[in-house]
């Protein structure tokens, strides 16, 4: 199995774990928030349906980007898994964050009285399960970045492949709107106030908006079209430059076609000596060490640099 095959298959497990937990536990919540009247337990069920329809269609993005190119989408279907996902975070904003900040602000004027103690319960199981979900997101995120060798904190920032940016943000998301639930049931309990609970709904929100708008960007931009880092894209050039009979790069374009799929462009500049059977031979060789070194570079197209210039100006 190749490594893209191995990292798609990875990250629909992961997808498909979060969602199974999310389903489980945004039912219990509901059942709680309902029998105590906790205006957070609600926003948490919320959160966990919203947390489940937007797993769903990341995985509905994962098994779409993976179908073969053809006549009419010569590039595959990657970007697919962008567009999914960005609907998703949407899915997120309105779903999620809007509802809970909105049942927040109603329930402060409401009743204290409830019994929470189901809710505890159900907070503490579903701390435990979101707890189990985020720790096999990190053992992926440390596997991919190790296989990268960077830092797993600068891979989640540029990884391409967003379904795993979003399973982690929408655990830690929950594990944090967890304590927020039992600190606003806590205080509501103890001082008779409703406002705690609902203050704790409303914040539930804004943490979903938080994660739904990072999601956003991330995916739009890379729907829009967008390079390999810095990084990347030097190692790049070095390998195309360390190629026989190549005196230097002119210029270097990279487009992140999807989560495993990356379209190489460049002009060389060969030297002088170098007539057009070396230079044919140079060009199938840089493209085959390209995509050895690097499996999700997808398609190569290498050209002499010549008086003609393609650059924009």
């Amino acid at each position: 199995m190749s490594d893209a095959a191995e990292v798609k298959s990875e990250s629909v497990i992961t997808v498909l774990v979060a969602a199974l937990m999310n389903l489980g536990i945004a039912v219990a919540k509901l059942v709680a928030g309902l029998l105590g009247g906790s205006a957070a337990m609600v926003s948490e069920a919320a959160h966990s349906a919203a947390d489940t329809i937007t797993e769903l269609m990341l995985y509905i993005a994962l098994r779409n980007s993976v179908k073969p190119a053809d006549e009419r989408h010569p590039f595959g279907y990657g970007s697919t898994q962008y567009m999914w996902a960005a609907l998703a975070a949407a899915f997120t904003f309105v779903a999620g964050g809007l509802f809970s900040i909105t049942h927040g602000f109603h329930s402060m004027n409401g009743g204290a009285e409830g019994d929470y103690r189901i809710s505890y319960a159900v907070l503490a199981i579903s701390f435990v399960l979101e707890a189990v979900s985020f720790g096999r997101t990190i053992v992926q995120l440390r596997s991919e970045s190790r296989h990268w060798n960077v830092r797993p904190r600068l891979f989640l920032r540029h990884t391409p492949d967003t379904s795993l940016k979003a399973v982690f943000l929408e655990d830690l998301a929950a594990l944090i709107g967890l304590v927020l639930a039992a600190t606003g049931l806590l205080l509501t309990e103890f001082t008779g106030n409703p406002v705690y609970d609902g203050t704790a709904s409303v914040l539930i929100g804004v943490l979903l908006l938080i994660v739904a708008v990072l999601l956003g960007q991330a995916n739009l931009s890379l729907l829009i079209g967008k390079s390999l880092p810095s990084r990347f894209q030097e190692e790049l050039r070095a390998e195309l430059e360390a190629g026989e009979d190549i005196a230097a790069v002119q210029e270097l374009l990279t487009l992140q076609l999807g989560p495993t799929s990356v379209m190489v462009a460049a002009r060389i500049d060969f030297r002088d000596s170098a007539n057009g059977e070396a230079i044919e031979r140079s060009c199938r060789a840089l493209e085959a060490r390209l995509r050895e070194r690097y499996p999700m570079v997808r398609y190569v197209y290498l050209s002499p640099w010549g008086d003609a210039d393609l650059t924009p100006r």
